[in-house]
């Protein structure tokens, strides 16, 4: 088999060949090194242990014990998570595991136990995972045919792996032992991959536990979600475990309630923020900085509902896609309720192939609506005595006239859903009027709030939320302009970033996965948008990396990735190009030959969603905001009664000029007073005695606790407008 090497270097290998034996061939270093290969082949990548046989032609990337991989730390992270469950069942034998995924930061195992695992806990798991990684026992990959797999999943009774094994696809399983003795050694149903043995795992955390649901049904068996955290050097954890501890310092989640910016109330509802005033403050003052950007770029500003119709989203794909992480949508009567869930099993049925698509969960649900809707019924199943165009057919090929069937009964009684994304009712309002060549491109921008159903465990203050507000434009161009905007847009996200001191970020472009079905099958669209992604990029000088599987499911995007000021990275600003939408929703304008065509559509949003860019915002500052963007820029404290009105004329001036100031004349003691606002983040304290109101002075103290000394009201007042006009980061 042909197989090529990051450089261009192609080898010829007989059929069976490893990653181990690509890097024994370049070399006994990289041999000693390598932990994995990140296999790729039509596009598709998979990461493959390090002596699993190769599937045959392709190119590989070999991974090594690096911290600055994310590839070589998602295989380590998954192995340290193998290591952990075996631990935890070695400490508790009646635990059922469920799975332990690597995440961003780490990874996590849902097990099914009794008794509540604590942080008290912890040295024990942990001495326990070290006694194993001391061992180095051999990661074993396993392979049965599912026909023998499945039985010996009953026989072991985890009711939770039985699942998984059901929902896997294929004709075969994987189980991966953690040593050689298979049946001895601790074994877990996995695909894999996985670190070549225990040895190499470095460093490890168990960092905290919490709770969580089997699948995140509420309704179903709580479960306790042990997480924690690898590398391959000691350094690297203890850096990593530095960087929490200063997160901690500037947790938004506390630093918003101490600071009165927002709130969560369980009685509104987990996941949906309250802005109070000085939030609402911050917030308002970047969507008015966009704004202006916004007017100067040719952008119109709309507005659309919080609520749509089910076909809406089921013509531009988002219904039954996001479905999963949507809020249940609302029926208008029982009878459209079971008619979308027999459009959704026959739409599920076809993506899985199946050979009876009227079979089990339609027949149950055909059952049902003989109940709510009888005539529907009887057309549906052709008892009605029409012909077989009102009925549904068993054939698997006729599935999308199944579909249409179904959409068509819809039309008389629907649903409605809380929107998950702004683009479907953008599509209308372009669709709204004829369009010619010479109106594009259309812009069309809203700060638009949606809403999806994230699972209560995965909830985190503001930036994991159930709804939130995204700066959102949809750009409706021809394909001649297509490069011109992309470029704009890119500049502006950019242009976003550096504004607040974000300059440290890296670019992702996020491409389709050929063999997956989630993408929407265009390829034609496809292969032009990620060109003009990768142009636009290129055009702009910044280098990018590309990560085959991350498109959204219509479009390949550009991502910025950003590092804060303690080295965590945020996903933020993003940029899309999409061939699909117009196809979609049958959006067209006249050319200059007096024909219809397609316009091309990009989907961008530089703050990505308000709420998670402040959040990252209030811990990038520490909650101490540059003065044009600070809910309160300066506190005038008196030092006693008989400036009281002088302090008041000050305090007048400031509103005058715009600048966001509170006034204290409160009797405490002026050491106090000063730092209660400087534990406030207030950019500028301006005491006012006797002495000042004399002279017509202010005496300038800063929130880092340093005396500036007296100033003229007048010139404090330009040297504050100067800053806000320069959007000055310090201060």
């Amino acid at each position: 088999m042909h197989i090529t090497l990051p450089d261009g270097t192609g080898l010829e290998l007989p059929p069976g060949s490893t990653t181990a034996d690509i890097a024994a061939k370049i070399g006994a270093g990289l041999a000693r090194a390598a932990i994995a290969g990140k296999f790729t082949r039509d596009g598709r990548s998979e990461i493959l242990d390090l002596h699993r046989p190769l599937p045959g032609d392709g190119a590989i990337r070999i991974l090594t014990k690096s911290d600055d991989d994310p590839d070589a730390l998602y295989v380590l992270r998954h192995s340290t998570a193998h290591v952990m469950a075996e631990a935890v069942c070695a400490l508790f034998p009646e635990t059922k595991l469920v799975y332990g995924p690597p995440v961003e930061d780490g990874f996590y195992y849902d097990l099914d136990l009794p008794r509540s695992i604590t942080p008290e806990d912890f040295e024990r798991i942990e001495s326990e995972m070290a006694r194993i990684i001391r061992e180095d026992r051999r990661f074993t990959r396993v392979e049965m045919p599912r026909a023998d797999a499945m039985p010996k999943l009953a026989r072991e009774g985890n009711r939770y792996k039985i699942d998984n094994a059901e929902r896997a696809e294929g004709d075969v399983l994987s189980f991966y032992v953690t040593g050689e003795r298979v049946g001895q050694d601790f074994e877990d149903l996995c695909r894999g991959p996985h670190v070549p043995s225990t040895g190499v795992i470095g460093a490890f955390k168990v960092r905290q536990v919490s709770g969580s649901h089997y699948r995140g049904d509420v309704n179903d068996q709580r479960l306790q979600r042990v997480y924690g955290t690898a590398f391959f050097k000691k350094t690297s954890l203890a850096a990593y475990l530095d960087q929490i501890e200063q997160a901690k310092a500037r947790d938004h989640r506390v630093l918003g309630q101490e600071l009165g910016l927002f709130t969560i109330d369980p009685l509104a509802g987990s996941g949906l923020i309250l802005w109070k005033p000085k939030g609402a403050t911050v917030r308002l003052v970047l969507e008015e900085h966009l704004r202006g950007k916004l007017r100067e770029q040719g952008y119109d500003p709309v507005f659309t509902p919080h609520i749509g119709r089910l076909e809406l989203y089921r013509m531009s794909g988002h219904f039954p896609y996001y479905r999963d992480a949507q809020f249940p949508p609302l029926y208008e009567t029982d009878a459209s309720r079971i008619l979308n869930e027999i459009w959704i099993a026959l739409y599920e049925a076809d993506k899985a192939k199946s050979r009876d698509p009227l079979g089990g969960r339609v027949a149950r649900l055909l059952d049902e609506l003989r109940i709510a809707d009888p005539s529907r019924h009887a057309e549906l199943t052709g008892a009605a005595g029409k012909s077989d165009g009102h009925r549904l057919s068993p054939d698997p090929a006729d599935a999308p006239r199944n579909l249409q069937l179904i959409r068509d009964l819809l039309q008389h009684a629907d649903g409605f859903l809380l929107k998950p994304m702004n683009c479907p009712h953008h599509a209308r309002l372009y669709a709204s009027e004829p369009r010619s060549y010479k109106d594009l491109p259309v812009r069309l921008a809203e700060f638009g709030t949606v809403y999806r159903y994230e699972q209560s465990g995965e909830l985190s203050g503001l930036t994991r939320v159930r709804g939130f507000t995204q700066d959102d434009a949809h750009l409706f161009c021809t394909e001649d302009q297509l490069p011109d905007e992309l470029a704009k847009c890119v500049s502006l996200t950019r242009y976003v970033l550096e504004l607040l001191g974000l300059k440290d970020y890296r670019v992702r472009i996020g491409l389709h996965d050929p063999g997956d079905p989630k993408f929407i099958d265009n390829p034609q669209g496809w292969a032009r948008s990620e060109e003009a992604i990768r142009q636009a990029v290129a055009a702009s000088g910044m280098s990018a990396t590309e990560e085959v599987g991350e498109a959204a499911f219509y479009g390949p995007k550009i991502d910025f990735v950003v590092k804060d000021c303690i080295g965590r990275q945020w996903q933020l600003g993003t940029v899309q190009v999409d061939y699909n939408m117009a196809n979609r929703f049958n959006l067209t304008y006249i050319g200059p030959d007096n024909r219809p065509h397609r316009p091309v559509v990009i989907h961008r949003a530089p703050f990505g969603s308000l709420e998670r860019f402040t959040g990252i915002l209030i811990e990038h500052f520490a909650g101490a905001f540059p003065l044009w963007l600070s809910p309160v820029q300066v506190a005038v404290v008196t030092v006693s009664e008989k400036s009281e009105a002088y302090a008041r004329t000050v305090f007048d001036r400031l509103r005058a000029e715009g600048l966001r100031a509170v006034l204290d004349v409160s009797s405490e003691k002026i050491g106090p007073k000063k730092h209660r606002h400087r534990q406030e983040k207030i950019n500028y304290i301006l005491v006012v005695g006797e002495s000042e109101a004399a002279k017509g002075e202010v005496n300038v103290n800063d929130r880092d606790g340093r005396t500036l000394g007296n100033r003229p009201l007048e010139a404090f007042l330009d040297a504050c407008r100067k800053e806000v006009q320069t959007r000055g980061l310090a201060g």
